[in-house]
């Protein structure tokens, strides 16, 4: 099973003086008149059964990009394998090509859209905040290709010591939560 999320329009930014350095008490500031220098979009992928994660930048964030990505989980799974994937409600995860992935030449697989496990549903609910804070954020990167390989390294460090999704909730817990929710679902209408 993996849970599939990505994380759009992350800027290299740079800034022409890097303010007062973080120290005990203070905190650290950036200027303001710092230079974008393009966008790039992280797809990744988290094994929810060893923890380690498959990654990939791409510049826009469409379901010609998503599809591509899909094709790269394809390659990089065992063939035998079935795989299921966890999915948020985006409209990229919708549209009838990702819908019918065997027509695009993706081994066949079962999206689910949250709610489905709570910390599970996506590797963005820890993970890419965390890619934020400690890659992305205070750094300073001249160029789209410089902040993606920074985006790589820290997914090739995370990988060197994946820690594997533990499930805390039985299925029953997980399945009655998931009524409850669409009963109130229901009831709004």
């Amino acid at each position: 099973m993996l849970a599939v999320d990505e994380k759009s329009q992350i800027r290299p930014l740079t800034a022409p003086s890097r303010g007062c350095r973080l120290k005990k008490g203070r905190c650290g500031t950036m200027t303001h008149d710092y230079k974008r220098n393009g966008t790039t979009t992280l797809f990744a992928a988290l094994n929810m059964l060893d923890g380690t994660v498959i990654g990939e930048c791409m510049p826009r964030h469409r379901h010609r990009e998503f599809l591509r990505f899909l094709k790269t989980i394809d390659e990089r799974t065992q063939p035998n394998l079935d795989l299921h994937l966890i999915v948020d409600n985006y409209a990229t995860h919708k549209t009838p090509a990702v819908k019918t992935p065997g027509s695009s030449g993706i081994r066949a697989f079962t999206c689910t859209s949250r709610p489905l496990p709570a910390r599970g549903s996506t590797w963005s609910s820890a993970s890419l905040p965390r890619i934020t804070r400690k890659r992305i954020r205070r750094g300073v990167f001249k160029s789209v290709d410089e902040l993606e390989q920074a985006i790589m390294d820290y997914l090739d460090k995370h990988n060197g010591h994946p820690k594997p999704y533990v499930w805390t909730k039985t299925a029953a817990e997980i399945f009655s939560k998931v009524a409850r929710a669409k009963q109130a679902l229901e009831s709004q209408h």
